[in-house]
């Protein structure tokens, strides 16, 4: 591949990544809090049922990466214990976007690194440089001032997208514990294969228990609203779309690009979403998620030089 159609092939990746990232995160809050569909289980058991068939429709017709078998009983049980914290994850921060603004929800999801900084350190005892640790400061003190200059902060919307935050960087350590024996090791795209279907049996009791009138007020919304399908379908889609376009960024750019490019993903979705929804920001709100992003990026930084 000649170098510009490799640049044009990576641009438009990106595009597709930050387009599905950020349109499955605004479609949530769109049908989660402005349309009337309060269903978040429900809401990422299609995502999941989407993930199912489409992984299984682009490894095994389109081959886009070599089909992995499970290959014993003890790796089974490994990608069921990740699914369920996976579902944890996906619907804590789903069940936060009908509280939370989207900009504080990314200000929060940024957090990510700590969490990941303090499991990896509890489930393995390594410690990282003095200077790794430090950058996280600024990674929390970022929310605690985002959550302070917060117009319409919500305790348990909070609550749920810190325990998201905490469970996807829980998930990470997990899965680089559980599957890293070469013999168990399984790529991104594989391990979603495996584990949406363990994820919608295990989301389809919880959602006709916890949400007991998913199934009325969903076919009453279609009825009403002729689009509501086509949403739900589109949500859905962007949902596997942001898990592909995630894997193949990965795969064709640098570990920096990437985390450079996933922190500039991160503002862009505040600023589309203050522009979509129009809910009230304040300066000091905007000053801490700043903080957060710089600290962020000084622990990558801190990581990649003292690694």
């Amino acid at each position: 591949m000649s170098s510009k159609k490799q640049a044009i092939f990576i641009s438009s990746l990106i595009i597709l990544w930050y387009s599905s990232n950020i349109g499955v995160l605004l479609l949530n809050k769109f049908l989660l809090s402005n349309y009337g569909f309060r269903f978040p289980i429900f809401l990422t058991m299609c995502h999941m049922a989407a993930c199912a068939i489409l992984s299984y429709f682009s490894i095994v017709f389109l081959k886009i990466v070599p089909l992995q078998t499970i290959k014993s009983k003890s790796q089974f049980v490994k990608i069921a214990t990740l699914s369920v914290v996976f579902c944890g994850s996906v619907v804590g921060g789903n069940i936060s976007l009908r509280y939370l603004a989207v900009s504080f929800n990314q200000a929060v999801g940024a957090t990510t690194p700590f969490f990941t900084a303090l499991f990896a350190y509890l489930a393995t005892l390594k410690r990282e440089a003095w200077v790794t640790y430090a950058a996280l400061v600024p990674v929390v003190a970022g929310v605690v001032i985002a959550s302070g200059g917060e117009p319409s902060f919500h305790f348990f919307g909070f609550v749920m997208c810190i325990s998201a935050t905490a469970a996807r960087a829980f998930k990470s350590v997990v899965q680089g514990i559980l599957l890293s024996s070469e013999g168990e090791k399984l790529n991104s795209m594989n391990l979603l294969l495996y584990m949406s279907p363990i994820a919608i049996l295990v989301l389809l009791p919880a959602a006709l228990i916890m949400e007991p009138n998913v199934v009325d007020v969903t076919l009453s919304l279609g009825r009403e609203h002729k689009f509501m399908w086509l949403l739900l379908l589109v949500n859905s889609v962007m949902a596997y779309s942001a898990n592909l376009s995630n894997f193949l960024v990965t795969k064709h750019t640098s570990a920096l690009t990437l985390q450079v490019l996933g922190n500039a993903k991160g503002a862009v979705a505040v600023v589309i979403s203050i522009l979509l929804f129009k809910n009230p920001v304040t300066v000091v709100g905007i000053g801490g998620y700043m903080v957060t992003v710089m600290g962020v990026v000084a622990y990558g930084e801190a990581k990649r030089r003292f690694r």
